[in-house]
């Protein structure tokens, strides 16, 4: 396990990796996109690219994908290979600014809230320049993955990024309004955290397979009650199993290489039911991050013999499956503006 930890961050490009391959004023360019005072100009949009380029082929990276949450409830990518050819007809890696930064695909079949009409397909995924960017691995590749919000032409927000990022802008303008009348001068910035508690099932797989309801719907429809109810307190914070224990260390370890701080396990409270918890960070991350411990639960939970079950409420009679969300408000400047005495 110790092994493992040491892996952390190993799959994501931090800011730490980028102020490594870049000059400073390139650097100071991008911290100043993040929170929204500049756009990134085409010379260190290049610059950038180049450099996360770099470090994703090293690890094996033969794609990239702009990564983002459509209106479908999951999660939607493209993959693009690096390679592209030259005049004299042999393939090199390449991987611009303006394929960093910008997507178009085909939006025709996304959802869009009845704002315009099938054959509009126009859409574009625009990269988050405060989520970091991420490799994963598969059995027979790697794929560099950006993510990214999803707009129309005319700048409709066509996913649930869209709205949060708005939000967490309109947040800190205000935040800081009453800050600067509360007589606070230093802090610069008011940043909306997140910390997400996600609870799932865990069905032996040949059992989800043997009921067409799971299968379909992602929750039973039909069947005998429970056994038990509310009141399986021997379940909650008891022994976990050691075919669970097993599959929660390797979410941990795929997690961790993510750069996603998986901090608590534990059982919940119904039959089978489980919950992970990462450290809190700011909000459009956090809720990427969520994106990917959802996916890793259900992929690991396959090469264990198992199928995870995210429905809010699979089981009629015992508990569901909630996803608290612990908010609140900070600066730049190290202030916790829910407990300002302590900080």
């Amino acid at each position: 396990m110790e092994n493992a930890m040491k892996s952390f961050g190993e799959n994501v490009f931090r800011d730490s990796n980028l102020k490594k391959r870049v000059s400073k004023e390139v650097f100071k360019e991008f911290k100043a996109s993040q929170l929204g005072k500049t756009e990134l100009s085409k010379e260190a949009a290049e610059v950038i690219a180049n450099a996360i380029k770099d470090w994703a082929t090293k690890r094996g990276a033969t794609h990239y994908c702009h990564w983002f949450q459509p209106l479908t409830d999951l999660t939607a990518e493209k993959h693009d290979s690096f390679l592209e050819p030259t005049e004299s007809e042999e393939l090199i890696y390449k991987f611009s600014g303006s394929n960093l930064i910008k997507g178009e695909p085909d939006a025709s079949s996304f959802p869009n809230g009845g704002l315009r009409s099938t054959f509009e397909a126009r859409g574009y995924t625009i990269w988050d320049t405060s989520s970091y960017p991420f490799i994963r691995e598969n059995k027979n590749g790697v794929t560099l993955y950006i993510p990214t919000a999803f707009i129309s032409f005319t700048g409709e927000a066509l996913d649930k990024k869209v709205p949060l990022l708005r939000t967490m802008k309109y947040i800190n303008e205000q935040a800081l309004r009453v800050l600067r009348a509360l007589g606070n001068t230093t802090s610069k910035h008011v940043f909306n955290t997140l910390g997400v508690e996600q609870e799932y099932f865990l069905v032996k797989k040949e059992l989800f397979e043997a009921r067409d309801d799971l299968l379909l719907t992602g929750r039973t429809l039909f069947g005998a009650p429970a056994p038990k109810g509310q009141e399986l307190n021997d379940h909650y914070f008891g022994k976990i199993k050691d075919k669970v224990i097993n599959f929660m260390s390797d979410v941990d370890v795929e997690l961790w290489k993510l750069g996603i701080p998986s901090k608590t396990r534990h059982n919940e409270v119904a039959p089978n039911q489980f919950e992970v918890a990462p450290l809190f960070s700011v909000a459009n991350l956090a809720s990427d991050q969520n994106q990917i411990i959802m996916e890793t639960i259900e992929k690991t939970a396959l090469k264990h013999g198992l199928v995870a079950l995210l429905h809010e409420k699979p089981f009629d009679g015992v508990n569901g499956s909630g996803k608290h969300n612990n908010w609140s408000l900070g600066t730049d400047d190290g202030k916790n503006l829910f407990s300002p005495k302590r900080s």
